[in-house]
């Protein structure tokens, strides 16, 4: 009795090890993709470069991560999560180095280029480490707290990084985000397993597939998946990029107010990742909590496009539509890991995110053109729309498939 309550406290702490230095990872990845975000105006004025122009930074780090993200998941099955998975902070780390030493707007760019490609392992090494080594009792709670901190480390990034760039300059806060990211890879380095968490890993992966190629990224599920990932990405982009100012165009919300509901949203969010974490471990039934989650998420944005709630209800409007958002990240990465055969949590992670790059592509095309043929409402309808229409890929999902590991 002894012998098996030290096993499982033996289990629960390198579980604890695992997800710490996972959920650093993804900390420093959403930290790096709102790198640019909050010194876009210092790039620019020492470039001497136009919008646009900077905007090519970012065209090249998202165009490569969506092109490559599947292939790395790959990667991911076949090299091992933990190995890729460091290559990519020091990629990602050492590319943000080069554009901060190197003085040259190309080079930035294709610096840029190169974060993006060490952008690609972030999801599915994340994601396959976690599958293969955290207890099934605790994997949702991992999911959870992994979601989290990459939200944390998107919250933190603008305020740490202007505050580098008032001490160093712009190129400073490149440098100084790029010892992040050397950082993370130090912690996963030295990351190890003992002789519990080796046996237990080895039983969990006992019988384990070989991982499978295009042909199961291709099925009704996992394209299932992806559209899911694909559309609740754009439901959710349109409230965060463009409610503040569809708020004052169609109420004329102050745009502080505006920004308080959108910031009480983004909180409430991060919370609700905790708790959706903590209720997928009571339930298997996380289609359920999925479409109840993205119901309330759909009837709090249509409310809110469709009434003037004033001040302190747009505010708790926000509040429970973005604490719901949330509640379903844990249950929505559940699903996934349901119906992936084990051997190719990479593969399947890899390829079903890539919704998320999608998604961020096509959200700007649709929600702009929203503002600029001057239709506010519309920016709610929309999202609250596609928002149905991400449940419906919930719904017709197949039951899923026994997992042993």
């Amino acid at each position: 009795m002894v012998q098996a309550s030290g096993v499982r406290g033996a289990g629960r702490a390198t579980d604890a090890r695992l997800i710490g230095v996972v959920s650093a990872a993804h900390f420093v990845s959403h930290y790096y993709i709102i790198l640019l975000a909050p010194l876009f105006a210092f790039v620019r004025a020492d470039y001497n470069v136009s919008y646009t122009e900077l905007g090519l930074a970012l065209t090249a780090f998202n165009v490569v991560s969506a092109t490559l993200q599947t292939p790395a998941g790959f990667l991911v099955d076949r090299l091992g999560p933990r190995l890729l998975l460091i290559g990519g902070l020091l990629l990602g780390a050492g590319a943000f180095a080069v554009a901060g030493l190197v003085d040259s707007f190309w080079v930035l760019v294709a610096m840029f280029g190169v974060a993006g490609l060490a952008n690609t392992v972030y999801h599915p090494g994340d994601y396959a480490l976690l599958s293969h080594h955290v207890a099934p009792n605790r994997i949702s709670q991992a999911f959870s707290i992994h979601t989290f901190a990459g939200m944390l480390g998107s919250a933190v990034a603008p305020g740490t990084l202007l505050l580098m760039q008032s001490q160093w300059g712009w190129r400073g806060a490149f440098l100084g985000a790029a010892a992040l990211g050397f950082a993370a890879a130090i912690l996963l380095a030295f990351h190890r397993e003992n002789e519990v968490d080796r046996a237990q890993t080895r039983s969990r992966q006992a019988g384990t597939e070989k991982p499978a190629g295009w042909q199961l990224l291709l099925s009704a599920p996992i394209m299932l998946n992806l559209v899911f990932f694909l559309l609740f990405s754009v439901s959710v982009s349109g409230v965060y990029n463009y409610s503040v100012v569809a708020l004052n165009a169609l109420y004329a919300t102050p745009v502080t107010i505006a920004n308080a509901a959108l910031s009480a949203f983004l909180l409430l969010s991060s919370l609700g990742v905790l708790v959706g974490g903590f209720i997928a471990a009571r339930t298997s039934r996380h289609s359920v909590v999925a479409v109840l989650g993205v119901i309330i998420l759909v009837a709090a944005v249509m409310l809110v496009g469709n009434v003037d709630l004033g001040s302190v209800l747009l505010i708790l409007v926000m509040s429970i539509g973005g604490f719901f958002t949330g509640v379903v990240m844990p249950s929505r990465d559940m699903i996934v890991r349901d119906i992936t055969p084990p051997g190719s949590f990479g593969t399947v992670f890899g390829f079903v995110t890539t919704g998320f790059n999608i998604g961020g592509v096509v959200s700007p095309l649709i929600f702009g053109a929203i503002m600029d043929h001057g239709n506010p409402r519309m920016v709610f309808i929309v999202a609250g729309v596609v928002g149905l229409m991400a449940i419906v890929t919930v719904l017709t999902l197949p039951a899923p498939r026994a997992q042993n590991n």
